[in-house]
């Protein structure tokens, strides 16, 4: 069973950028699709992007299209989102998360959400705020 370890929150001025790392362990981790997802108080958790490990098929919802980018160092076992021209709205608490039915990652992420996913890290907070 992989585990996963977030890391690379903080405090963010909008218009700024952050790093986050998402450390994958245990198991076949190239047989893993990963996502980031995003969840503020109250609401739901929200599917931010999402990657292929061994394939590098990568996927973005429209609220970061554009803004945020997906990589991944399969030597490291590493799954970084680099998010640029942050907004207050990107305030959230950001999950790394994991499936071996590796289709979930896909176009549809944002319609399919949490479905699929069953292992996730501890999140990391992000606060864009001037």
């Amino acid at each position: 069973q992989v585990q996963l370890v977030e890391s690379g929150g903080g405090l963010v001025q909008p218009g700024g950028s952050l790093r986050l790392s998402c450390a994958a362990s245990g198991g076949r981790l190239d047989r893993y699709a990963y996502a980031w997802f995003r969840q503020v108080p109250g609401n739901e958790r929200e599917a931010v992007s999402c990657i292929w490990l061994e394939e590098g098929f990568s996927f973005y919802t429209n609220a970061v299209k554009g803004r945020f980018i997906l990589e991944r160092d399969r030597f490291r076992n590493t799954i970084f989102l680099q998010m640029n021209n942050l907004r207050p709205e990107d305030t959230a608490v950001y999950f790394c998360a994991a499936t071996l039915n590796r289709p979930y990652c896909s176009d549809s992420l944002y319609n399919t959400g949490v479905t699929g996913w069953d292992t996730w890290g501890q999140g990391t907070q992000v606060t864009v705020s001037a």
